[in-house]
């Protein structure tokens, strides 16, 4: 995923500097070559060593160090470099950023680097909620650099609130996102993920088996490529994806109440969602107690969420459509295209080993009007970033 790309993390001093040794290996894992820099206060927390062994390079500190390569160290660092992390990134780190002040090794590259920046505080509650921090972070994002949001939780201090570095995981999806191309900037996309409840009672709901994990998979496709992502998904296991606006339904009505509430402002509606098309006709208040011999529930039709969009498609908005079948998945998934006024249909054979609900790859087919694309079995994350760049190639062509 990162091979090849050189990636610099600046520590500061801080606590939370223990987690990037875990940030580092996860890094390397995925090929990225990794470079440290520590400033003074964050070697009384964490030893350059434990990064030099994780990451197999020199850990900086000393800007004026004699045993470097012949070269201005700082700005051949800064010339290499794809993606420059600060975290955890101190207050004091924050003030200097902001302002130009290069007066050690992190900062003197950093301001070196034409890279994309981004900068993880951690900080006592009170320290981060100071007008003089916001200003600061606020100048960082006024000059293009990313200020993630901390976390809120109990801090080494003692105290609870706001101020605490996100977790490693989060950290390295920031990376990644700074690295994609973001050839979806501007766009507003809309994406249904997992299933629906439909309730019989208080106890029993009818469902299915959908995990999300497709539509997840291109909800933070499309954020990572720049898109501004509206998320409606039925219950699942999954985080959502960040900086992904995320609307959570339960029944086959929420998700149509959400979708049409919103379907006006989107470019691309990627309708992944297994709803039900049936649901319970009338819903007990009190628990159906089990009797002897069979009972019947009388099912009714949900609303066509695809159908209503694809009757309502504003001009210029491209609809997809997914087709889960068990049989003649070409035949039927065109019928499917055709009925709903879609611009395209990903049909997936649920018989189809390495394809349907709860794998971690599919094996799908792109039917559009002119194309019969068939894609071999892959992650659901490359399968997601195939139709993304469909649906964009076409949409350029459109124009």
């Amino acid at each position: 995923m990162l091979k090849g790309k050189h990636i610099l993390l600046g520590v500061t001093g801080s606590i939370a500097a223990y987690k990037i040794a875990s940030l580092a290996s996860m890094l390397k894992k995925q090929g990225a070559d990794i470079t440290v820099i520590m400033t003074r206060n964050a070697t009384s927390f964490i030893h350059p060593v434990t990064f030099e062994a994780l990451t197999g390079n020199k850990c900086l500190i000393d800007t004026f160090d004699r045993n470097f390569q012949h070269s201005v160290e700082h700005v051949s660092l800064a010339k290499q470099t794809d993606v420059f992390l600060v975290a955890p990134a101190s207050a004091n780190v924050i003030a200097k950023a902001a302002h130009g002040i290069a007066d050690d090794m992190l900062t003197t590259t950093l301001l070196a680097c034409q890279c994309p920046k981004i900068f993880a505080p951690a900080m006592n509650t009170r320290m981060f909620q100071n007008p003089i921090v916001q200003d600061n972070m606020k100048v960082l994002a006024r000059y293009g650099m990313e200020v993630i949001t901390p976390a809120t939780g109990y801090l080494a201090c003692g105290d609870t609130g706001e101020g605490k570095m996100p977790e490693p995981e989060l950290l390295f999806e920031y990376i990644v996102k700074a690295l994609q191309p973001k050839d979806m900037t501007g766009v507003k996309l809309l994406v249904t993920a997992g299933p629906t409840r439909e309730r019989i009672d208080p106890v029993r709901y009818i469902s299915n088996h959908s995990t999300g994990k497709m539509g997840y998979a291109i909800a933070r496709a499309a954020m990572m490529r720049g898109a501004k992502v509206t998320l409606v998904t039925g219950k699942t296991t999954l985080t959502p994806p960040m900086d992904v606006h995320t609307i959570e339904i339960e029944s086959a009505q929420d998700m149509a109440d959400a979708v049409k509430a919103s379907a006006s402002e989107q470019d691309i509606i990627i309708k992944a969602a297994a709803v039900a098309d049936y649901r319970p006709k009338y819903v007990a208040e009190q628990k159906v107690k089990k009797k002897n011999g069979d009972i019947d529930i009388e099912l009714e039709r949900t609303e066509d969420i695809l159908g209503f969009l694809g009757a309502h498609k504003k001009a210029g908005q491209f609809l997809c459509g997914f087709s889960m079948e068990t049989e003649n998945m070409i035949e039927n998934s065109r019928a499917k295209l055709e009925r709903k006024n879609l611009d395209l249909i990903v049909a997936n054979n649920l018989r189809q080993e390495g394809a349907g609900f709860g794998t971690d790859t599919n094996i799908v087919t792109l039917l559009s009007k002119e194309d019969t694309i068939e894609l071999p079995i892959m992650s659901k994350e490359d399968v997601a970033d195939e139709l993304l760049s469909y649906i964009m190639d076409k949409r350029l062509a459109a124009t």
